[in-house]
Parts: C-alpha cells; structure tokens; sequence
C-alpha cells in the first residue's frame, strides 16, 4: 500500500471513531457483507443416541435447526427451532461451537443439547412442513449427513475437546460496536 493511500485511510479510520455509534453501524451495515444466523443442536438422549432430521428440500440428514429471527438470541432460536421442527423442549449443554461459511454466505451457532426436564425424547417426530423425519440415531451408526451437519458436529467435538469457552457478546463486555 502506499504512503498516501495509508495516510488517507487513517484519516477515515480516524474520522469514523468520532461518529456516533447508530452512523457507525449504519455505515458498517452498508460496507460489510452481509451472512445469515441459524442456530442448530446436536441432541442426545440419555443413552447417547442423537436426534437427526430429514428436510424435505435435502437428500441427507441433518441436525434439528434453522435461522434466527432478527434480533433473536441464538440460544433462543436454537431451541425454538427444535421445538417448532420436532416438537422437543431441549436443554442446552455447555459452550456452542460456531462454524463459518463463507461461500454460503453463513454462520451456524451449534449447540450441544439434551431433552429437558418432563420432555419425552420418544415422542419425536416431524412438526413442520419443512421436516419429513425426525429419528435418534447411535453415534457410530450415523446415516449419510448434510455437509452443515458433519462440520457442526466435528466444530463441537472440538470446542468439547479443547474446553474453549465462547466468546461473550460485546454488550455483556461493556464495548459498544
């Protein structure tokens, strides 16, 4: 990069630290591309079975999920999802995995789950257009999964593996965007 080009952008930069916070994200909302949210759960029962799902618009299985309402917490909408898609109440388990991508222009929130509390994990089965099947499956007797469904589980495997924590979002930090 040039020296004047470089001089020109922290003039910008600079300039852009002083607008108030509503420009500035009106601005990075106009500049930044622009990706969808879903939150999806990999669910098991007590017997470590996991809950998979055959959308009616894909070939493989799946994992019970979808996008998130704008505003909506993911931790909100993953569970809505699956209560919406499979008629389950889950409970959500430890730190989610968060799994990029970029050609799709997506970002999936994968949380570890398990049925809740009174929640009966035999009555699953299809509450939604959307889902033909719904069954639990063993771990080392997995059908042929959609490709979101094996990077979810290997990114979970691997926040599990490494005990990372989730980043906490940047209100609960005390940093405005």
């Amino acid at each position: 990069m040039s020296p004047t080009r470089a001089r020109l952008e922290r003039r910008v930069l600079g300039g852009y630290r002083h607008l108030p916070a509503i420009v500035r994200r009106w601005l990075v909302r106009r500049v930044a591309p622009s990706y969808t949210v879903g939150g999806l759960c990999v669910i098991e029962r007590a017997d470590g079975h996991v809950l998979l799902v055959r959308h009616a618009y894909r070939p493989r299985w799946g994992l019970p999920g979808g996008f998130l309402k704008r505003g909506e917490h993911p931790l909100d909408g993953a569970r809505r999802e699956v209560r919406e898609e499979v008629g389950l109440d889950v409970d959500l388990v430890g730190e989610p995995a968060v799994v990029v991508a970029p050609e799709w222009r997506r970002v999936d929130v994968v949380f570890r789950a398990r049925p809740a509390p009174g929640a009966d994990p035999d009555a699953v089965r299809a509450h939604s257009s959307e889902i033909d099947e719904a069954r639990w499956f063993a771990r080392d007797e997995l059908p042929e999964l959609q490709e979101e469904a094996a990077e979810a589980l290997v990114a979970l495997a691997r926040v599990a593996n490494l005990g990372l924590a989730a980043p906490r979002p940047a209100d609960e930090r005390g940093e405005r965007p």
